[in-house]
């Protein structure tokens, strides 16, 4: 069986459609439907229920995927057993600036202890860009905060959101609440003002930055307010405290997206690092939001 042909059919039963396959697999969408097409020629059944809204797998389909999944992973592993390991392998990881900051320093020492010649190429930036990048196929595993629901998120846990003030500062020194927010289409942004607006809290967003380094600047200097996770409160700074008044942000959902079809040993033991770091912070997290109430 060809196993081209059966990475095509994975790609497309995660992916849930042929166009966003095809960007995984750097082909064009009549490509993806071709591939499918011989497949389930071979297979002598439809692999696909087709409607101008989705892609869903036929009963056949089902049957057939733990198997392309098994196959798939066995050529892998024949093909860095007959190249010596993993040597020259790459892997493009997508990630916030502040979940780096937060979960790589504990996993990539025991990463590179136990894949040595692996190349790990970290791009950092918002969620939704990363996820973005991921869909076209840019990256091959991305740890983001959920902004809408997709189709390859797996979902890892939650974190409460908080509001963050310098130490030296009250909220009663402002008579109008200044910000300090990441650009729109950023989830904490989305929260805080919407949290804002049905409090009916007087704001005005003096700050806007990308970077974290830009928000948390004016925040530790006491010009404005911002919101983060409680792993993220940059030093100098405090959570708000319930009895202060401000409206609750609610939680964000923290997901991970793995590159369909792509199981080399190496892959695989980083998203499993990926997911016991998350675990281990998220925990740590939960017990000192516990502790501030």
């Amino acid at each position: 069986m060809d196993t081209d042909l059966l990475r095509a059919f994975v790609t497309v039963a995660e992916c849930q459609g042929f166009s966003a396959a095809g960007k995984v697999l750097h082909r064009t969408q009549s490509a993806m439907s071709l591939q499918i097409k011989r497949l389930e020629d071979q297979m002598h059944q439809a692999l696909f229920e087709r409607t101008s809204r989705s892609v869903l797998l036929t009963a056949a389909g089902e049957h057939l995927l733990p198997y392309a999944r098994h196959m798939l992973k066995l050529e892998d592993e024949a093909k860095d057993l007959l190249k010596g390991g993993m040597h020259g392998e790459l892997i493009r990881l997508g990630t916030s600036e502040e979940q780096a900051a937060t979960y790589l320093p504990d996993l990539l020492p025991r990463f590179a202890a136990q894949f040595p010649q692996i190349q790990l190429e970290v791009h950092c930036d918002i969620s939704d860009t990363l996820v973005k990048r991921f869909q076209e196929g840019l990256l091959d595993v991305v740890l983001s905060v959920r902004h809408k629901p997709t189709q390859s998120g797996h979902l890892l846990g939650w974190e409460p959101m908080v509001w963050v003030m310098a130490d030296h500062v009250s909220l009663s020194q402002w008579q109008t609440l200044p910000l300090a927010l990441n650009p729109e289409g950023c989830i904490f942004r989305a929260h805080a003002l919407s949290a804002l607006g049905r409090d009916e809290t007087r704001w005005e967003l003096r700050y806007v930055s990308q970077s974290p380094t830009g928000i948390n600047v004016p925040v530790q200097n006491g010009l404005a307010i911002t919101v983060k996770t409680p792993r993220s409160v940059p030093p100098g700074c405090r959570i708000v405290t319930e009895e202060e008044g401000l409206p609750n942000l609610g939680h964000v959902e923290i997901e991970l997206h793995q590159r369909p079809g792509h199981s080399s040993e190496a892959f695989q033991a980083l998203c499993k690092s990926l997911e016991s770091v998350v675990a281990e912070h998220e925990s740590i997290a939960c017990l000192g939001g516990r502790g501030e109430t």
